[in-house]
């Protein structure tokens, strides 16, 4: 009985010694905080820009019309030649009218003589007047006969102008420098009718003119912008704008602001303005479509984070960043405008806050985590896009 006894308590202690083992191995250790990459936020100037699209446009473009009748005698260019300004492309038969002109230049001549003569008569009866030898009426006539005269004369001489010019417009001539469409007339037809004949159409190609559009927003943008920089309308004039082709990448063409309109058009509700630009080459042509950039403002400091170091939820776009004590926070942020693969922020983040670039799922706002601090990332020299609608 005594036996049984001790060997009941021998089984309750080595239950208890194993309950007690047990209890040792299964004591929960936390693991060891996530590992995250910080980086400071960069600084660096940056340029904004107002982006839109518009279209080339030839600064001139001009119809060449036959502004007297006539047989067309000459075409004087090949279809698509470039020409300078004053080169005869068009000869309208000339002969009919170096007649008339010769014809307006007799009538001048003898309106001349005749004003000799009657300016001769007048002084002579003055004077026989003067000595009461002439009797007041032939003195009348002697006048109104000199005034007649130099009324003759004044129509003829505009009758030798109106000549010429009808002479000189037989030849039609280039306006300006550009090229010139094919021709719509042939040799032999009678051109310059009740109506002005189109003959062809000539179109300038150096300097050319960009048409683009401004969106309200940004007109209300630069508007404020202006008015805390101190800058009128006529200092945005001759303001370097960008564009590029939509082949193209970036922006490799420059022009000048040159006219900017004085109301917005209500039904798109944008502002229309126009650059111009050299193309000495003739490259572009008119009515290519074109992406247009305008630089309307520098930032000398602003704070820039990698695109991946941006994140977005129901309540707008947010950053995660480490406080002292390595706790991840989350900040709301308002962002600008991409700058290569950063991104500026226009709000919510300090110079020194330290920004989780990497490790983002692993950093969970109020949780401690083990930050390990990046290299400062290079400042970016790709332009920066004002594409700040996407936030």
């Amino acid at each position: 009985m005594r036996r049984q006894h001790c060997r009941r308590w021998g089984t309750v202690l080595a239950a208890g010694l194993l309950l007690a083992a047990c209890e040792q191995q299964n004591k929960y250790v936390a693991p060891p905080p996530p590992r995250v990459t910080i980086a400071l936020p960069v600084q660096q100037p940056v340029t904004r820009y107002i982006e839109t699209t518009g279209n080339t446009a030839a600064i001139n473009t001009t119809n060449l019309v036959a502004r007297v009748q006539g047989f067309l005698q000459e075409i004087k260019y090949r279809d698509g030649d470039i020409v300078k300004k004053g080169t005869v492309l068009f000869v309208i038969e000339p002969e009919p009218y170096r007649i008339k002109l010769e014809q307006a230049k007799a009538a001048e001549t003898a309106a001349e003589a005749s004003v000799k003569q009657t300016e001769a008569e007048y002084h002579r009866q003055t004077e026989l007047a003067s000595r009461q030898v002439a009797s007041k009426q032939s003195l009348d006539n002697a006048t109104a006969n000199r005034d007649s005269a130099v009324a003759k004369l004044k129509q003829a001489q505009d009758d030798t102008k109106q000549a010429a010019i009808n002479l000189d417009y037989t030849e039609v001539k280039a306006p300006f420098d550009g090229v010139v469409t094919a021709r719509l007339v042939s040799i032999g037809e009678l051109v310059g009718g009740a109506t002005p004949t189109q003959l062809a159409t000539i179109v300038q190609f150096d300097p050319m003119y960009v048409n683009f559009s401004v969106s309200e927003h940004d007109v209300l943008r630069v508007r404020a912008d202006m008015a805390q920089r101190g800058i009128t309308r006529d200092d945005l004039l001759k303001l370097p704008v960008e564009f590029g082709l939509a082949t193209e990448t970036g922006y490799p063409h420059k022009g000048e602001l040159d006219y900017i309109a004085p109301m917005l058009n209500q039904s798109t509700g944008t502002l229309a303005a126009r650059a111009e630009f050299k193309n000495s080459t003739r490259t572009l042509l008119p009515g290519y479509f074109v992406r247009v950039r305008v630089p309307f403002s520098q930032e000398e400091q602003a704070l820039l984070v990698p695109n991946v170091a941006i994140g977005a939820d129901q309540g707008g776009r947010y950053v995660l960043v480490v406080n002292e004590q390595n706790i991840v926070e989350q900040r709301k942020v308002t962002l600008g405008p991409t700058v290569g693969e950063l991104r500026v922020i226009e709000s919510g983040l300090k110079p020194d806050d330290r920004v989780v670039v990497a490790g983002a799922l692993r950093a969970v706002p109020g949780q401690a985590v083990n930050p390990q601090m990046q290299e400062a990332p290079p400042r970016s020299d790709a332009p920066s896009r004002s594409d700040t609608k996407a936030q």
